[in-house]
C-alpha cells in the first residue's frame, strides 16, 4: 500500500520559496480510490510525515462501504481526520471507535499492532458520502519498538481559531502559538485550514520541513496559483504565506522535524532498518501478530513481489 510505483505523474519546476509540487497519484484501497501524494519520487519525507492518502471525495451506494480488512503496521503512527462519512477503527488493543468529520484518530503501531477500517453495517442502509485523510508520522528510533496505543479526540477539544477570513483546526503538533491534545513522538504540526476567499495564512515558525495539501479551491505562493490536488513543500526557513483564491480554499498543512535517519517502507511497515522490515514481514505471515477483537474472520495477506523502498529525509 505504501510502494511508489512507475505512474508518478511529472512535476513542473516549482516558483520561488517551494521546493517541490507533487501530484498525487490514484490507487483503490478497500474498495475505494485514494490519491496518494506521499511517498513520492520528488520527495518521501515532509517532516515526520511519510504517507499522505486523500479518501474522495466519493460515495457509498446502498449496502456498500469502506472495507480495509486486517492488516499489520510497526514504526509508525496513522492519522486519520475526516471532512465527510465515517469510519469504524478497530485495532489488536481492543479499540472500536467510530471516527466522524473533524475528530483526530492517532494509532501508534510502535513495536506492532493490526488494524482494520470499515464503514460499520448499521451505517450502508443508504448511500453516504466518505471524503478524508489518512497520514502515516514515521517514529524516531528511541519510539519504534514503544508498545502500541491508541487516542481518539473530538472535534470541540483540538485547538480552533476563527479570524481574519481563516478558519482552522490544529489536528497534532504545535504551530500558530497553538497546541494539539495528542501525544506525539518527534516535533510536528498539522492542521486543517479553511480560507475565504483572498484570506492569507502564514507558514508555521519553528519547524523544519513544511507542506500543504490542496483539498479544495486554489491558493496563491509566490504569484504562481494552485489547484486542489497539489501538495506543496516549501523551502526551509522561508517567511512565506498563502492566499487563498476567488472561492477560497481548504488546505491541510504539514511538517516537523527532519527525521534521525532515512526510513525504509515495505507495504504497510515502516523502519529504520531492513531488517526490522523483514522480521515484520515474517511475523505476519506467521500469524505471530495480534487479533482484532471483533473483526478476526478476515484479514490481508503479506502482498508478494512488493519493493521495499528507502525514504531519504532530503530530496536527491
Amino acid at each position: 500500500m505504501s510502494t511508489l510505483d512507475e505512474t508518478d505523474p511529472l512535476c513542473p519546476p516549482p516558483p520561488p520559496g517551494i521546493e517541490t509540487v507533487i501530484i498525487p497519484r490514484a490507487h483503490d484501497v478497500g474498495g475505494f480510490e485514494v490519491h496518494r501524494a506521499l511517498p513520492a519520487r520528488e520527495r518521501q519525507l515532509v517532516g515526520p510525515f511519510i504517507f499522505f492518502d486523500q479518501m474522495g471525495p466519493g460515495e457509498f451506494l446502498t449496502g456498500q462501504g469502506l472495507d480495509v480488512r486486517p492488516h499489520p503496521h510497526i514504526g509508525l503512527s496513522t492519522v486519520t481526520y475526516l471532512f465527510e462519512g465515517e469510519i469504524l477503527h478497530r485495532d489488536s488493543l481492543g479499540s472500536a471507535q467510530p471516527i466522524r468529520p473533524g475528530e483526530l484518530n492517532w494509532m501508534t503501531a510502535g513495536r506492532g499492532i493490526v488494524h482494520s477500517e470499515r464503514t460499520d453495517p448499521a451505517q450502508r442502509d443508504r448511500a453516504r458520502r466518505m471524503f478524508g485523510i489518512q497520514s502515516w508520522v514515521a517514529l524516531p528510533k528511541h519510539a519504534e519498538d514503544a508498545a502500541p496505543a491508541f487516542a481518539h479526540h473530538a472535534a470541540e477539544a483540538l485547538p480552533f481559531v476563527d479570524d481574519a477570513g481563516v478558519r482552522m483546526r490544529l489536528i497534532a503538533g504545535e504551530g500558530w502559538g497553538l497546541r494539539a491534545p495528542v501525544e506525539v513522538s518527534s516535533p510536528l504540526f498539522y492542521a486543517d485550514a479553511v480560507l475565504a476567499p483572498g484570506a492569507r495564512l502564514p507558514l508555521p515558525d519553528g519547524h523544519e520541513e513544511r507542506g500543504a495539501h490542496v483539498v479544495q479551491g486554489s491558493v496563491g505562493v509566490a504569484d504562481t496559483t494552485f489547484e486542489a490536488g497539489r501538495m506543496l513543500v516549501f523551502r526551509a526557513g522561508d517567511a512565506l504565506a498563502i492566499t487563498a483564491g476567488p472561492q477560497g480554499a481548504r488546505l491541510l498543512l504539514l511538517g516537523g522535524a527532519v527525521m534521525d535517519g532515512p526510513r525504509y517502507l515495505h507495504w504497510n511497515f515502516v523502519a529504520s532498518s531492513r531488517e526490522r522490515l523483514e522480521q515484520a514481514k515474517a511475523d505476519w505471515k506467521a500469524g505471530r501478530f495480534a487479533k482484532v477483537p471483533g473483526d478476526e474472520a478476515e484479514f490481508i495477506p503479506l502482498p508478494e513481489g512488493r519493493v521495499t523502498v528507502r525514504a531519504e529525509t532530503r530530496p536527491g
